[in-house]
């Protein structure tokens, strides 16, 4: 009987709580840890499973194939992810795409020493989403790409409001333009500013004494996350916040417009409708955590994209498997 894959959870938030529900349902994989910043004792896991401190992952290496890094984009995973590479073969969701590049290169280094495998960025966008613009970019050169997110609520803009001094409490929803999705589909082609796209609504619980104007012109202002956008900032209470925004759908579109002749116009389109964003994307980290692990085990090291990982390796299938039912 081949023996599990074994999964070390590193941070236990809304993406460390999707994890596990997604490795119950693997099964070819088993939950050896939960890691956490705060105190193992005070974990309220969904289900029972060994809780530490994240203290002592470098004591655990030898019983973690692979460890999913859970922490957020704008401050956890600079720091986490080169320094989890030299120990373990990861996989994160890093999610800042203008800095994906240089994320990819601290990441790079430490893993290919260890001989490590380190994939980053995988999730529904960075990660289905990405690999859907190859796809339409390659099978119609003559075209366009285009990306709309939501309605629905980002985990990582959320998490970057909710690291704004002053801030209590927050969330962010991003909201596509009917308008514009409507011209794509048409096949229009048309040109877009990135504001002509979307728009940003944020709901914000200020601590006691934080100002409302500072507050809101360091969200509207804060670099990579919402100074390209026209942004609403709303402030709520927290008996608001909880009532009326725990729920995280999200969702959205790449639509690839182009043309294979003069007159014959192509569209592709691929959408996704989430009913929980962390959910989901907790389950693309679970899936990618196979492939890593495949992946070093056949000597692939250092920081890898979706762009490197084969779809087969996704699978617990088989090769035989999949050209049989799925080919």
């Amino acid at each position: 009987m081949t023996s599990k894959i074994r999964i070390g959870i590193a941070g236990y938030g809304n993406l460390g709580r999707g994890v596990q529900a997604a490795i119950a349902k693997n099964s070819d994989m088993e939950l050896v840890g939960v890691y956490s910043r705060r105190d193992p004792d005070t974990l309220q896991l969904a289900q029972p499973a060994p809780r530490y401190s994240v203290d002592v992952l470098g004591d655990h290496v030898d019983d973690i194939d692979v460890l999913i890094l859970c922490g957020g984009s704008k401050s956890d995973l600079p720091e986490q992810g080169p320094r989890m590479a030299a120990l373990f073969n990861t996989v994160d969701s890093f999610d800042t795409h203008a800095r994906i590049p240089e994320y990819y290169e601290t990441v790079n280094a430490p893993a290919k020493a260890a001989g490590k495998t380190a994939l980053i960025s995988a999730g529904w966008d960075p990660g289905m989403f990405s690999i859907n613009r190859v796809y339409g970019e390659a099978l119609l050169p003559d075209g366009e790409t285009y990306t709309f997110w939501g309605r629905g609520l980002s985990q990582g803009h959320s998490d970057a409001v909710r690291r704004v001094p002053g801030v209590a409490g927050g969330v962010q929803y991003t909201i596509p333009s009917p308008e514009a999705i409507e011209q794509v589909r048409a096949g229009l082609r048309p040109t877009l500013s990135t504001r002509e796209k979307h728009q940003r609504e944020c709901y914000v619980v200020l601590e006691d004494g934080a100002d409302e104007n500072t507050v809101r012109e360091l969200i509207v202002n804060m670099e990579h996350y919402f100074d390209q956008y026209d942004t609403t900032v709303n402030f709520i209470d927290a008996q608001t916040l909880a009532a009326e925004h725990s729920d995280m759908p999200h969702g959205g579109f790449v639509i690839r417009s182009g043309n294979t002749s003069e007159s014959q116009k192509q569209v592709i389109e691929y959408s996704l409708a989430l009913g929980s964003n962390p959910e989901f994307t907790s389950s693309v980290l679970v899936a990618y955590a196979r492939a890593a692990f495949r992946m070093n085990q056949r000597g692939i090291t250092g920081a890898q994209t979706v762009y490197d990982v084969a779809p087969g390796l996704l699978s617990p299938k088989s090769p035989a498997q999949l050209r049989a039912e799925l080919l």
